[in-house]
C-alpha cells in the first residue's frame, strides 16, 4: 500500500564547521487549517549525544522517536546499528507499518535520513531535508554551504525560513538543535547505497 505524500513541516539538517544542526519550523497543519504555530518537532535522545526531528503526523513522530532512544540504549549508543534496527522494525512491524512520518536524526558522526519503506540515507553532503519544505530547505541550504560563508546554524536557520516562503505547511517559527565537535561530511564512497533492512 503507497504512503501518502508527507505535507506538514519542514525539516533540515546541517553538518559544517565542526557543528550538525537540526531545525524545524513549529507549524501543525489539519487539511488547510494551521493548529498550532509553535510545535516542537525536534528532540534530544541518547543523553544529548543524537539529535533528531520528524515531519509528519506528532503521535506517529514522537512514538518513532520513542522507538529510536530504546534502540539507541540496546546498541550503546550507535546510531547506525539503532537506525537500521528501528527502520527493519518500521518496515516489519503491523502496527509501526502503520505510522505516517519521516525522521532526520544524527551525531557527531552521522546523519541519517529514515523512512517507513525501510531506508537508512546518509547524505553525501551531510545536508538532509524532509517534509512538504523539505526539497526548499534542502536546495537553499546546498546553496548556502557552498557559497556563504555561513555556520551549520546560520545556513540551517536561512534554509527553514526559505522554506516557510515557499511552502504552505511550514512558518517562520523555527527551533534548531545542535551538536558541537560534529565530524565533517564523509566523502562520498561507492559502497555507501541507501540501507534497506
Amino acid at each position: 500500500m503507497r504512503k501518502p505524500h508527507i505535507r506538514s513541516t519542514t525539516v533540515v539538517a546541517v553538518r559544517a564547521g565542526g557543528r550538525v544542526v537540526i531545525a524545524a519550523d513549529g507549524q501543525m497543519s489539519l487539511g488547510n487549517t494551521v493548529l498550532k504555530a509553535g510545535t516542537k518537532k525536534l528532540r534530544k535522545l541518547s543523553d544529548g549525544k543524537v539529535i533528531a526531528g520528524f515531519a509528519g503526523s506528532t503521535a506517529d513522530g514522537l512514538t518513532l522517536l520513542d522507538r529510536l532512544e530504546s534502540h539507541l540504549k540496546d546498541t550503546s549508543g550507535n546510531l547506525l546499528k539503532a537506525a537500521v534496527n528501528l527502520a527493519r522494525d518500521w518496515r516489519t512491524d503491523r502496527y509501526l507499518r502503520r505510522l505516517e512520518a519521516m525522521m532526520i536524526v544524527a551525531d557527531k558522526d552521522l546523519t541519517l535520513l529514515l523512512s517507513g519503506s525501510g531506508d537508512v540515507v546518509e547524505p553525501d553532503d551531510g545536508i538532509a531535508g524532509i517534509g512538504s519544505g523539505g526539497p526548499y530547505a534542502l536546495a537553499a541550504a546546498r546553496a548556502l554551504s557552498r557559497h556563504s560563508a555561513l555556520d551549520a546554524e546560520a545556513i540551517a536557520r536561512a534554509a527553514a525560513s526559505i522554506a516557510s516562503e515557499i511552502c504552505i505547511y511550514t512558518n517562520e517559527r523555527v527551533s534548531l538543535l545542535a551538536i558541537d565537535g560534529a565530524a565533517p561530511p564523509r566523502a562520498s564512497e561507492p559502497n555507501n547505497p541507501t540501507t534497506k533492512p
